[in-house]
């Protein structure tokens, strides 16, 4: 059996501010917040068919329910137009192979959205939104993070700032009391 090592999500997360994080040059792809303009790949996973039961004489029957099946694609197609027009997008442009858990994340999606989804479907929503970087946290787990947007020079109002002080250490920060306890 495996025992310790890291494990996703085990332990605190990395955090890019931090005095470790500049010691070892960690630090985050910044995605533009406008998101991603260039081309949108085509749905790489075939159409769902959903299925209409019911029973006669006792008996259980399934039918293709045309109407649901053309629904649930339509769906699918607007959310993939609409996930790839956010800054995640950018990343995943560059790397086909998450595609198909980006097609994954979009069918769950829609499905999620029915009255047929289960409460494992709506785990597996979130994981993987997670995998594809659509969360706070799989953002983070991608070493990605999100452009600050800033306001443009003639509209930013004419307040200068002040220098960040430098963070000390924090064995710097220790202040020792010399005195009695009583």
């Amino acid at each position: 059996m495996t025992r310790g090592g890291a494990r996703n999500r085990s332990g605190p997360q990395p955090d890019e501010t931090s005095l470790k994080s500049a010691k070892i040059g960690y630090v985050l792809t910044a995605l533009p917040a406008a998101g991603y303009d260039g081309p949108v790949p085509e749905f790489p996973l075939p159409k769902v068919i959903v299925w209409w039961e019911h029973f006669e004489d006792k008996q259980k029957v399934r039918e293709v329910d045309d109407n649901a099946t053309e629904a649930r694609r339509e769906r699918e197609l607007a959310l993939w137009e609409w996930v790839w027009r956010t800054p995640q997008a950018c990343a995943w442009s560059s790397q086909p192979w998450r595609w198909h858990s980006v097609a994954m994340w979009v069918r769950t999606s829609a499905l999620c959205e029915s009255a047929e989804a289960t409460a494992a479907d709506k785990n597996s929503l979130h994981r993987f939104a997670d995998q594809i970087g659509l969360t706070p946290a799989g953002l983070k787990e991608n070493g990605w993070k999100v452009a600050e947007v800033e306001a443009p020079e003639a509209k930013r109002p004419a307040v200068k700032k002040a220098a960040a002080p430098a963070r000390k250490a924090a064995r710097d920060r220790f202040q020792v009391i010399d005195g009695a306890a009583g």
